[in-house]
């Protein structure tokens, strides 16, 4: 038998008796683990972390109904119709203080308990996994963002921060650690720049839940606040956090930044809150031109 083989086969015993004498179930169905992992969720709840689909407001990501946007499209040199923004409602009253933001699932189901397990059980290994899906997501985005600024080329990314004391609490931020290892995973990780400590939580806030949008932007007021407006001068900021529910949250920091000096500020999220269900979100067909009767039909009954 040679060195590999023996490897291979002696790793396989080693997990046949480590699962014989301690037995372990996935952290998020119950079901019993089949393989040595340092992260405790069986390969099904893996699969079943999926990406967004459907159609989305060009600026805060939320999900669109026909009715509720108005799809602004152009046409280029040749006549063809093409695709220039789609908005939400809110979106259109006024325009948030970032530039866009984008969210790799909706949270709900295995992506919410996987965020769970790294935010409230301590498994940070899940750090990987969702900073893989973060890392997607800044892909994406990045083909909307420009080349830099006359100031900087480079893109400094931060994670919204926790309070020093809810940080001391769980042992670390958990927005600042998937945005670490995403970074690790992007194609042209030398374009951003990981900047923990300049954007800092100066108070504690209360829970948002229940509140009108207008309380909630009250208690988010005045929370955060720039340590060294110097450093982000003109810069480019990608704000990155591992859920936008609100996008309360983010707008108050991307608030707090622009006011600060920055040039612009894009948010990036592992899950986002969706006030439709994915039943709800339609796609219209791209061959429907605007204006035409078909079009006009469908955005009309949804």
């Amino acid at each position: 038998m040679s060195g590999h083989g023996f490897a291979g086969w002696a790793e396989r015993v080693a997990a046949t008796l480590f699962f014989t004498f301690f037995p372990a179930d996935c952290r998020i169905c119950g079901f019993p683990l089949l393989r040595v992992s340092r992260l405790p969720v069986c390969e099904t709840c893996l699969t079943a972390l999926r990406p967004l689909q459907g159609s989305f407001c060009t600026v805060c990501g939320e999900a669109l109904h026909a009715p509720a946007y108005i799809d602004l499209r152009g046409s280029d040199e040749d006549g063809d119709l093409i695709e220039v923004e789609t908005r939400c409602l809110l979106c259109q009253r006024s325009d948030p203080p970032f530039e866009r933001a984008v969210a790799y699932g909706s949270y709900d189901g295995e992506l919410r308990d996987l965020i769970h397990l790294l935010k409230f059980q301590q498994v940070r290994p899940a750090s990987a996994v969702l900073g893989r899906m973060l890392a997607e997501t800044i892909a994406n985005l990045e083909q909307a963002m420009p080349v830099g600024t006359l100031f900087s080329s480079k893109i400094m990314v931060i994670p919204v921060p926790l309070h020093t004391r809810k940080q001391a609490q769980r042992g670390f931020n958990q927005a600042a650690m998937i945005a670490r290892d995403a970074l690790k995973q992007l194609s042209r990780p030398k374009r951003f720049d990981l900047c923990t400590g300049i954007l800092h939580r100066r108070r504690e806030t209360g829970s948002q839940i229940g509140l009108t949008r207008h309380q909630r932007r009250e208690n988010m007021r005045g929370a955060f606040a720039v340590s060294d407006p110097t450093r982000i001068l003109n810069c480019d900021i990608l704000l990155v956090d591992d859920v936008y529910t609100t996008g309360t949250t983010a707008s108050e920091c991307a608030r707090v930044l622009r006011r600060a000096g920055a040039a612009r500020v894009w948010v990036a999220t592992v899950a986002r809150t969706l006030k439709l269900k994915s039943s709800d979100v339609i796609v219209l067909p791209e061959n429907l031109s605007e204006g035409s009767e078909d079009r006009q039909r469908v955005a009309a009954h949804g």
